[in-house]
């Protein structure tokens, strides 16, 4: 039941992507130009998402099992970190150079866009180059000159 309700939940997503046409770099690139001939139809888009998601998230965290019956699971990290500075500053320049994120550029993808291809190609890479470097830290002592 858990696999079903993960498929409804991506299909929804990548319809919503799809229909919100998120998926479409120009659009996403037109609400990111400020200066330029901005398009703001996208800020209703992420405020829809971000209310329901509020909402969501506030009933969720008055229970204590989901609604499949497993035991919520939240973030244990709550500070913000260089990491996460790092990271997120990394997603925003990705996204205002190509026009995708992660959800949109998989939608796209598999509708066959090349764009799309090298975008997802080189999000793989650099999820695997963090896997790496993560890894390689977890090995160094600490002090050590590795």
């Amino acid at each position: 039941m858990q696999g079903l309700s993960g498929l409804f939940a991506g299909l929804l997503f990548g319809i919503g992507l799809m229909v919100s046409r998120m998926v479409n770099p120009e659009k996403v690139l037109g609400f990111l130009d400020l200066a330029g001939r901005w398009d703001p139809s996208l800020a209703f888009v992420m405020g829809g998402a971000v209310t329901i998601g509020a909402i969501a998230y506030a009933i969720a965290r008055r229970r204590s099992r989901s609604l499949l019956g497993a035991p919520m699971s939240w973030p244990a990290a709550t500070r913000i970190d260089r990491a996460l500075v790092v990271g997120s500053a990394m997603f925003g320049v990705g996204w205002g150079l190509a026009g995708f994120c992660p959800g949109p550029a998989l939608v796209s993808a598999s509708s066959g866009q090349p764009k799309a291809w090298i975008f997802v190609v080189a999000m793989l890479a650099g999820i695997a180059l963090h896997g790496l470097v993560t890894r390689r830290r977890a090995a160094t002592p600490p002090g050590s000159a590795g």
